[in-house]
Parts: structure tokens; sequence; C-alpha cells
């Protein structure tokens, strides 16, 4: 009985919000907009210190699929996990140096295009993560296979022959950029502690 009023809420919070998921949490809730976002995120945008010839030590942003977890609402392990290939030009950076920054936006969800926030609005919220890019141990790699495959199905077909991998960012720092004011610093104690 509990689980069908939970399922028919979640519809109503659907409906509600005009098909496109939960309304954002306010903004003086730091963490669990942040878990939010990541939550909502189908992609992000890594950044590492390039190894790159001609490039060394600069650094160099590049577009991944990611998922902390399957897209149901209010679900997700705040873990962002990442499908990855050492063929990558990234991944031969994160070899070198698995420092990374990660960013995600409410950009890529129907919610500011909704309001009419452009990107750069800090209405339209984004979470920057710092920390590191490490391979998820065996005991971990269903979950990170549940989580990349049931939002990215493609991934399941993608060639044998590259070895690809499951990786998870390992939080360090978090910044939250959600309302006007600057950004808000949460700890990854904060954010692992409350739900999206």
């Amino acid at each position: 009985m509990a689980g069908v009023l939970f399922l028919c809420a979640a519809a109503v919070l659907l409906l509600a919000a005009g098909g496109a998921g939960p309304p954002p949490p306010p903004p003086e809730e730091a963490a669990r907009m942040a878990r939010f976002v990541l939550h909502n995120c189908d992609w992000g945008a890594l950044a590492t210190l390039s190894a790159q010839e001609g490039l060394r030590g600069h650094p160099f942003a590049n577009i991944f699929s990611l998922s902390d977890g399957p897209p149901e609402p209010f679900s997700g392990s705040g873990v962002p996990y990442l499908y990855l290939t050492d063929m990558e030009i990234s991944v031969k950076d994160l070899e070198i140096n698995s420092n990374a920054s990660l960013t995600v936006s409410l950009a890529q969800t129907p919610y500011c295009k909704k309001h009419g926030y452009d990107p750069q609005n800090p209405l339209c919220a984004h979470i920057i993560f710092c920390g590191s890019i490490v391979k998820v141990k065996d005991s971990e790699a269903g979950l990170a296979k549940k989580a990349l495959f049931s939002r990215h199905p493609e991934m399941e077909n993608w060639p044998k022959d590259h070895n690809w991998f499951f990786a998870k960012f390992n939080i360090t720092n978090i910044w939250v950029l959600d309302y006007f004011g600057g950004l808000k610093i949460v700890t990854p104690e904060e954010y692992y502690s409350v739900k999206p």
C-alpha cells in the first residue's frame, strides 16, 4: 500500500511540474540541490589536466555520459558513475593524473527552458564537483552497470574490443550555484547524507 501511495505522489509531482519531473529543492538546501541536479542529468563536462602533446598541463574538458542510478524520482546514490575506455583521450589524461572536475547543469533538462533561464543564469542550477576518477571494485560494478545502462542502454552494445570499464567520480569538494549571491560550498558528508 505504501508503494502505491508513493507512486501516486510521484505522479502528482510529475503532473504539477508539467511532465518534466519534480521541481528542484529550494536554494537554502544546497546539499539536496547538488543531489537533485546530478540525479537529473545524463551527462556532464569532465575537465582533466591534459597529458597530450602540445596541451600538456592545460585544462581539457570533455563530455561524458553519467548516472548516479536509475532515473526514478527521489532516488540515486549520489555517486557519478561513468563507462570508460583507455582509448579515450581524457582517460589517457586520467592515467597520468586522476584529479578532475565535473560540472552538471539543469540546462540539459526541460526545467531551465520551461522557465526561460539561460544556462548561465544562476537559477538554472549547476554543480561543480572536484575529486578524482577511480575504477570501481568488482563489488560495486553491478551498481555502476545498473545505474549507467538504465539511462544509457546503447552502452551495452558498444564495441567489446574497446575494453570498457566502470569508474566513479570520487568527490572531495562540491560547489553549488543555484541562486544569486555566489557559490555555496557543500561537503561530501552533507551531500551524501541527504536524498535528492
